[in-house]
């Protein structure tokens, strides 16, 4: 019988990574999938709504650091017990749980998802799915390792206009693809590339777990200013997200991934932007990395651009009519016969020489993200998007992140043993030193 304090000496689920897949109440079909969240406001709220309208589902306990953002789910489900920390929850509710929602920031994915893949337990985790590279390694394998049915919350996957616009692409209506242009308008709040963390410290309200929230990161006083860190504006700090392509990269990119069939990691990496320092990332930045191409590409190799901060790509070279606007964040897709504009998340533009943009095609079906996953978990199946697929689009845009810091310099990526090979001072940031008492290698066996 594993206790509680086993399972909080050393991290949670630290004595229990050989338990089995929580397949049992899921092939009874009488019965609900019983879930558990990490992270229960903000889109952590939106998550539960939104699997909470799946007819064989039961949220069994919620969990935030800030219990005045748990007002939302004690008027969905009143009864729910509420918890501050999840490791505290898996202790004592871990045997009621069959599967888990992690909405966080991003650098407590791993060490959630982890957690709860160690206690046999089916994961939806919010994109992307971690917070570093070797973190994403270690889920991917964790995952094949446990067995669970896994899903990244990159909703939009499902969403009837992406699956659109692989449609498309997929068809051969715009010939085989010469180039990928994708952008977001997105700064953040450290606008400036060069913000400084808040001198001095706030109490600590009682209603905030500090110590939960920062979790594995370096401790760093509390701050009672709304959009600095908790509950917003955590993303554009470097030791806790991943700025404009950590909040976009993995809906952005998600479209050309699948519609491409893009399964081979990329081998380079270039970046350059308006400026950082060491605590938030840059207002803008032009990102690109070249993929292995595929029966959909126009050569054996495809270079992707990313651009932010209200920078967008020129339409020279595509079959967009001169002076032709782009939407506010999107892809643009360059075949050999037409040209695709896939907005985020609005109906895709299809262009051919000489002519206006044409709704011409078949929409595709629209599908629930939230209930694929719970249906997945109840027939034992993984769906797409599962932590596998996730794990390659978060290396991706987390490599970027690591080109950010040296602009206009070329990294070349070996994948296979995950080792930046020509600057070796790189490799130190696909990694973190985990704070005490948080270490992700205690979790891993």
């Amino acid at each position: 019988m594993t206790t509680r304090r086993n399972l909080l000496k050393g991290g949670a689920a630290a004595s229990v990574i050989a338990a089995a897949p929580a397949f049992v109440r899921g092939q009874n079909l009488n019965s609900k999938l019983q879930l558990a969240s990490i992270g229960s406001d903000g889109k952590g709220f939106s998550d539960i709504k939104a699997m909470s309208t799946h007819d064989k589902q039961k949220y069994v306990s919620f969990c935030d650091i800030d219990l005045n953002r748990t007002l939302n789910v004690k008027k969905l489900s009143p009864e729910t017990p509420i918890y501050q920390d999840f490791r505290e929850m898996f202790a004592e509710m871990g045997d009621d749980i069959d599967a888990v929602t992690v909405s966080t920031p991003d650098h407590m994915h791993a060490y959630c998802t982890i957690s709860a893949m160690n206690m046999g337990k089916h994961v939806y985790c919010q994109k992307p799915l971690t917070h570093n590279v070797w973190e994403s390694r270690q889920v991917v394998n964790k995952a094949k390792e446990s067995g669970v049915v896994t899903r990244m919350g990159n909703q939009i996957h499902s969403h009837k206009f992406y699956r659109t616009a692989v449609q498309i692409i997929q068809s051969g209506r715009i010939g085989k693809v010469t180039q990928v242009h994708c952008w977001v308008p997105s700064t953040g709040h450290g606008k400036s590339g060069h913000i400084s963390r808040p001198k001095g410290e706030d109490p600590v309200p009682d209603t905030i777990n500090w110590e939960s929230w920062i979790g594995v990161a370096p401790m760093r006083p509390y701050t009672a200013a709304y959009r600095c860190y908790h509950p917003w504006g955590w993303r554009d700090w470097q030791d806790f997200g991943g700025g404009s392509v950590g909040d976009f990269g993995c809906h952005i990119l998600d479209p050309i991934y699948t519609a491409l069939k893009i399964t081979g990691h990329a081998d380079d990496f270039f970046a350059e932007h308006s400026g950082m320092n060491d605590e938030v990332w840059p207002a803008q930045t032009t990102y690109k990395f070249t993929v292995p191409g595929t029966e959909y590409t126009a050569a054996d190799r495809l270079t992707i651009t990313w651009n932010d901060g209200g920078r967008q790509p020129s339409t020279k070279g595509s079959h967009l009519p001169a002076r032709e606007a782009l939407p506010r964040s999107g892809s643009l897709v360059i075949g050999e016969q037409g040209t695709l504009v896939i907005p985020h998340v609005a109906e895709p533009r299809l262009y051919f020489e000489g002519t206006g943009y044409s709704t011409d095609y078949e929409m595709a079906d629209d599908r629930d993200h939230y209930h694929g996953w719970i249906d997945a978990c109840l027939d034992g199946e993984q769906p797409s998007a599962n932590f596998e697929y996730g794990g390659l689009l978060t290396e991706t845009i987390l490599l970027g992140n690591i080109a950010v810091r040296f602009p206009k310099e070329k990294l070349k990526w070996d994948a296979e043993n995950m080792r930046i090979t020509n600057i070796e001072e790189a490799n130190k940031w696909l990694t973190r030193d985990y704070r005490e008492g948080w270490e992700l290698e205690k979790l891993l066996g």
